[in-house]
């Protein structure tokens, strides 16, 4: 019996999102090529490993004691590519990455000028994503590595069976339009009666903010709901209200119309790195969370708390 990984991968993806559409998705596949696949499986163990139920589907015995047994089959692949990764004289590997916006312009590119200095062979492969899919991610073995955020204001405990490293910390500061009468060391509870450029509550970073402004005793009177820190920026320039930003999304300031204004008492969020806890046994992922770090410290992020 030959058994294909990406069979028991895409088997594995059903099983942990509920469906086939919910898989494919996840997987960049259409739902028919995700149901070629499990046929496909099924005829290689001998019996189907999914059965209709309604109009939905779940595993046969079959398939749950796959599925079982894909997590000890897909670790030891992982195994494997690390012994050969370390058997090599010279690492090569493409690495997938998770990242959001300000990290894509701020850390990247530092990165990849690094590892094309010090490991040549390694190539990354970058996809913007939200923390909560980037963590989905990781854990399902799509991402190689993710960069995520952690907010002290709005903590939110990491998901079981991964593995985060602080790089350091990128301070957050008030963004408000020129002339506006604020200067270095505003208390956020000034801001109670500004017009607020922000993302949604269903983002980490929105959550996060409301609940800082909370804790500074008011509610942020929210007008333009803005996921982008480049648009909240150029809104802000043309005076339409206040928004944060930290020192890696200061690249995204526009060159006039803004005001970048430090607080009083610091805001802070924590910029990690989020990997699988047997991924370290590749050289080039471990390459790689090194040169992140580097990254980190010539970018200025203060060292982790």
């Amino acid at each position: 019996m030959d058994l294909s990984l990406r069979r028991l991968r895409t088997l594995r993806e059903v099983a942990r999102r509920g469906g086939v559409n919910a898989a494919a998705a996840a997987l960049h596949y259409s739902p028919s090529a995700v149901s070629q696949q499990l046929d496909a499986l099924g005829v290689e163990v001998g019996a189907p490993v999914l059965e209709r139920v309604g109009r939905g589907v779940r595993l046969t015995e079959v398939g749950r004691v796959l599925v079982e047994q894909a997590e000890l089959l897909l670790a030891a692949e992982h195994r494997a590519v690390a012994a050969v990764e370390g058997a090599r004289q010279h690492l090569s590997a493409r690495l997938s990455v998770g990242i959001f916006a300000a990290a894509a312009a701020g850390l990247l590119p530092a990165v990849i000028t690094d590892l094309a200095a010090t490991h040549a062979g390694i190539t990354l492969e970058s996809s913007e994503t939200d923390q909560e899919q980037a963590v989905l991610d990781v854990r399902h073995g799509h991402l190689d590595l993710a960069l995520l955020l952690d907010y002290p204001d709005a903590p939110e405990p990491w998901a079981p069976g991964l593995t985060v490293v602080p790089l350091g910390q990128d301070r957050i500061h008030l963004a408000a339009p020129t002339g506006a009468p604020y200067r270095d060391g505003t208390d956020l509870a000034e801001l109670a009666d500004e017009t607020w450029i922000i993302s949604g509550p269903h983002t980490y970073y929105g959550r996060a903010v409301r609940t800082a402004c909370r804790r500074a005793g008011f509610e942020p009177q929210v007008r333009h709901r803005v996921d982008g820190l480049a648009t909240a920026l150029a809104m802000v320039a043309n005076g339409l209200g206040v928004t944060l930003a930290s020192d890696l999304g200061r690249v995204f300031c526009p060159p006039t119309g803004i005001a970048i204004v430090p607080f009083e008492r610091p805001l802070v969020r924590t910029v990690v790195l989020a990997h699988l806890p047997h991924a370290v046994e590749r050289p080039s992922v471990r390459a790689t969370v090194d040169a992140f770090a580097r990254a980190a410290a010539t970018q200025g992020l203060a060292p982790a708390a």
